[in-house]
Parts: C-alpha cells; structure tokens; sequence
C-alpha cells in the first residue's frame, strides 16, 4: 500500500478520478464522488466544540452582515451555512476569502476560520462561535468533518487491516503531536487538541449526524 499526502481537496479529486483508491475525504465532497464506500471504523469529528473551526466576529450572529469563507474547507464552509438558514435565521452575505483576511474581521463583517490558526484566535475577537459546538445545539449530534472513503468496494480483509493500523496511529498521539510543533504551536496544545476536541470513533451517532448534514447539503 503507498499513501500519498495531500490537502482535502486533492484527497477527494484523486478518489473522484482514480488515481488513488481510498482517501480521507472532507464529506462535502462525498455528494460529489462518482462512488464512494465508507470503509473506515474512524472519521475525523467532533462532539461538541471542536476549537478549530470557527465563526469569529465583532458583532452577535444577528448583526453579522458579511461572513468570509475560508477558502482551505469546503465541509466549514458549507456547515456555517446551512446552520446560518436553518439555526441561526439569518442572511448574510457570504463571500470567498483570500490569504491573510484573518486580519480583516471587523465591524459587521465576520469569518470562518479553520485549522490551527485559530488557537491564536480564540481569544482575539469579541465573538467566537465553534460550529461544531453550533452543530450539536443544533441536531444534538455529534459533527463528522471527513471520513475514509474508497471509490470501489474494498474487501473486507483490507478494512480490517486499515482500522487496525488507525487504531494504531490513535494510540499514539503523543508522537503525532510533536510532529506538528514545526508549525509554532505549542506541543501540549496539539495533544490537547488531538486528545479532547476530535472525536474518531465514527459511530452511530456520528452515522447519524453525517447524514443529516448530507440531507441540508442535497436541499441547497
């Protein structure tokens, strides 16, 4: 087996075409596939606050009149707004985000903000909405961010044998995190992170909540 590193986006489009088998795919693009199979017992998910999607603002949601869209989710940004039409009730303008418009969040305009630049954001701005955490008020679900997903069914042998090398990785967080300090954030903050803000088991609950998200998805 050889695994290639790739962005979401690349994850999903080299599943779409071919070129790889299997990949953790963000579900907003599970709806896109031509096929896909689900074939892992663990997702990336959340139940409850995530800490690293965010709404950040300068206004309460009901004065938000712009939200920038992160322009590295597509799973973040279609889940901030399905939560703004059918759980918030509001309409803003959602506009496409370029690199650096973390800096720009002021007055009525809000933003989606993704990934570990946010730990250095929690406390910046005067509103922080964590959508995950948003989610489960919500639908009292849990929220599923991406799953491993293959373009053809895959044999039952090989998935046993992949959950039991991501439960491997599971139970070895402490490595993984290290591995992420070149990025500038502190060491305990992503074991923090792994350990309590992402949930892996992708169970029923979980099942559950994912397709209710696909359902919004489908509705537009």
């Amino acid at each position: 087996m050889v695994m290639d590193l790739d962005i979401p986006s690349v994850c999903a489009q080299k599943l779409n075409d071919g070129t790889v088998d299997a990949g953790l795919v963000p579900v907003a693009l599970l709806p896109h596939l031509k096929e896909y199979h689900i074939i892992a017992d663990y997702c990336i998910g959340a139940v409850g606050n995530v800490k690293s999607v965010l709404l950040l603002s300068e206004v309460p949601l009901e004065e938000i009149e712009t939200i920038m869209l992160d322009y590295q989710s597509r799973t973040s940004v279609n889940l901030v707004q399905v939560l703004a039409k059918e759980y918030w009730n509001i309409s803003p303008n959602f506009v496409q985000a370029t690199e650096g418009y973390e800096e720009t969040i002021q007055g009525k305009t809000a933003a989606v903000v993704i990934g570990d630049r946010t730990f250095a954001l929690l406390d910046k701005y005067k509103y922080t909405y964590d959508l995950a955490g948003e989610w489960q008020k919500f639908k009292n679900l849990p929220f599923v961010f991406a799953v491993w997903a293959a373009n053809k069914p895959i044999s039952t042998e090989f998935i046993a044998e992949f959950n039991k090398t991501l439960k491997f990785g599971l139970e070895h967080k402490a490595e993984a995190a290290k591995l992420g300090t070149g990025r500038g954030v502190d060491e305990s903050v992503i074991l923090d992170y792994f350990e309590n803000s992402i949930s892996y088991e992708f169970d029923a609950a979980k099942k559950v909540g994912l397709h209710k998200f696909l359902k919004y998805l489908k509705r537009g």
